[in-house]
């Protein structure tokens, strides 16, 4: 996986993600969050470097992978992130067009399960590759954390 493969695919699920986020609606307003819910700011800026980063790592795990021979577990990793990739768009519409905070959290479940997967993974090819798959693991179990919370607070969600 190029760089370039990895970046475009990375951007259209941020493509597709931000479309089916809507912040501003006034279901999402209305809702209760918890208290340690971060500053709306603080999701873009996160979500972009996660983005660029995990872009960036997942080219370096492939090409050092397909570098040394090992075609079967590239091809496996490049799976695993495409997977990914669809678990974390569909999540955006799992949560703010699906009204369902319950089947939300699941799928947030999901998601940061996938991305301990890749992070697992990178590591056994490359510490630095692996870092921001395990910035994103992190992110995304707190985003599990978070949407859990949101979820109790607004039961008519679950």
């Amino acid at each position: 996986m190029s760089f370039k493969k990895a970046a475009l695919a990375t951007a259209a699920s941020a493509v597709v993600g931000s479309a089916l986020t809507n912040p501003r609606s006034a279901w999402y307003t209305s809702l209760r969050k918890p208290w340690f819910q971060p500053p709306a700011a603080a999701f873009p800026l996160v979500w972009s470097t996660l983005y660029a980063t995990t872009a960036l790592g997942a080219a370096g795990v492939v090409t050092k992978l397909r570098d040394q021979g090992r075609d079967t577990e590239a091809d496996a990793f490049e799976s695993a992130h495409r997977l990914n990739l669809v678990l974390n768009a569909g999540w955006c519409g799992a949560f703010f067009r699906s009204h369902r905070l319950g089947f939300a959290t699941l799928w947030s479940v999901a998601l940061a399960a996938s991305c301990a997967d890749l992070a697992r993974r990178a590591k056994d090819v490359s510490r630095t590759d692996a870092a921001p798959f395990v910035a994103y693991a992190a992110w995304c179990s707190f985003a599990t954390v978070l949407t859990g919370a949101i979820a109790g607070l607004n039961r008519k969600g679950f």
